[in-house]
């Protein structure tokens, strides 16, 4: 502890974590529906997996992206970088996003979600709110995304 006092505590160490979305001309951005066996939940989710040692971070985002969707980003553009459960984890998650990318064709991980869509950007913060959205750094990203694309103007 920062005043000097011990505390025992479990902790998972883990590598970062890269994640990452487009935004079409549309203001609609790319999702995942997948489903979490932990919780045992299905939610909406942005392409997102571990950082390979060496690899740089938005690389890895690209290199997600395109395995999860089939979509190939043009230039991303860094969204934000969280640290979703520093409690119990020193992994961070950073999060990119494109406003252009390229269909390659069906994605080679296509197990690990249901279905991939197009999602309005401005039904993000009902969905959030509604829970179909229950990662918090993934709720964060969209929301964010969600401001810096329509603004103000478009919340409820």
């Amino acid at each position: 502890m920062p005043d000097g006092r011990h505390l025992d505590h479990f902790l998972i160490r883990l590598r970062p974590v890269a994640v990452a979305t487009v935004v079409n001309e549309a203001n609609e951005v790319l999702l995942l529906w997948r489903h979490r066996f932990i919780t045992d939940s299905w939610g909406w989710e942005l392409a997102a997996g571990v950082v390979e040692d060496g690899e740089d971070i938005a690389v890895a985002a690209a290199r997600e992206l395109e395995e999860e969707t089939g979509w190939r980003p043009g230039p991303l553009h860094h969204l934000m970088s969280v640290e979703p459960s520093n409690g119990l984890t020193d992994a961070r998650h950073h999060i990119y996003w494109a406003d252009e990318g390229e269909y390659l064709g069906h994605p080679v991980d296509d197990f690990e979600s249901d279905r991939r869509e197009w999602v309005p950007l401005k039904l993000v913060p009902d969905m959030v709110a509604r829970g179909e959205v229950p990662a918090a750094n993934m709720a964060a990203a969209l929301l964010l995304l969600h401001h810096l694309r329509l603004g103000q103007d478009a919340m409820p």
